[in-house]
């Protein structure tokens, strides 16, 4: 599996730089890019500009796995749910295609293992958890682990990358776990309690807005990791934890490069820089 720290190429949908919602984040985004001579490109024929779901798992360098999206949050609008085959045949990317129901921002990866939510399960009526475990692992050739998906409030896609992210391969950084919800904590504690890892917890809070019931403000565990860079998203609004968790950055990532970035028109729709970025290696 290539992990996040592999990786040395980005893709960005078409559409973070055509719409003018989006288009000053792109061009901030791009600008970070750019100074630490990352190469990037623009996917075409997408409907959304959340490039990591619909976007394929690079195992090897030259070997994908794509999943069916079909998110039950997009049901009542398939106008933004994109088509992985014409977006991969579009962008000249050939995968190997499965049925699973599953989305990239769901698939939290490291080499040799993946966490992903229990959101998955309810998302493939066809399989039990085992047999959905199973059929993954030999797959992806790694080992999988489940923790609990939340389908309250702001979160409505129920992905692992807005909880959790792999810091190495026996430690997690996970979100504060004060402020989840308990049976949450329990379920990972759970995981935790199975499978021996240690873990961390980085601060966030809760940003509503009555016009935007699925912001992601305050989710700072959604950042974009490739090579030796890390895009922080900060959001410079009341109750800000951005200073706290810039210096726990530096602290727990040490040899790496950090930029910070506010891209809150984008978080403000639901996601931050995982979801808006699909890294590989090539």
């Amino acid at each position: 599996m290539i992990k996040d720290s592999d990786t040395n190429f980005v893709f960005l949908s078409g559409l973070l730089k055509s719409d003018i919602r989006f288009s000053s984040n792109c061009n901030l985004l791009t600008s970070i890019l750019n100074y630490h001579q990352i190469h990037y490109d623009f996917l075409k024929n997408t409907r959304d500009i959340w490039a990591r779901d619909y976007m394929p798992i690079q195992k090897d360098i030259d070997s994908f796995v794509q999943f069916r999206y079909e998110p039950s949050y997009l049901q009542d609008e398939l106008n933004l749910q994109s088509d992985p085959k014409i977006v991969c045949a579009a962008n000249k990317i050939k995968p190997i295609f499965s049925n699973i129901n599953l989305d990239g921002g769901n698939v939290i990866k490291w080499h040799d293992k993946v966490i992903i939510s229990k959101r998955a399960v309810k998302e493939n009526n066809e399989y039990n958890e085992s047999k959905l475990i199973d059929e993954l692992e030999k797959l992806l050739e790694v080992q999988i682990f489940l923790v609990p998906d939340i389908n309250y409030g702001n979160d409505i896609t129920g992905h692992a990358d807005g909880y959790v992210r792999f810091l190495n391969d026996k430690t997690i950084l996970v979100n504060d776990l004060k402020n989840e919800f308990k049976y949450w904590q329990s379920g990972f504690r759970e995981m935790i309690k199975q499978t021996g890892f240690e873990y961390i917890e980085i601060p966030w809070f809760e940003h509503k807005d009555k016009n935007y019931p699925h912001s992601a403000l305050g989710i700072y565990l959604n950042y974009l990791e490739i090579g030796d860079l890390i895009i922080l998203p900060i959001f410079e609004i009341k109750g800000n934890k951005d200073q706290k968790v810039l210096d726990l950055f530096k602290e727990i990532f040490p040899t790496k490069h950090i930029e910070t970035i506010n891209i809150n028109s984008v978080g403000l729709e639901g996601g931050l820089m995982n979801c808006i970025t699909w890294n590989i290696k090539i």
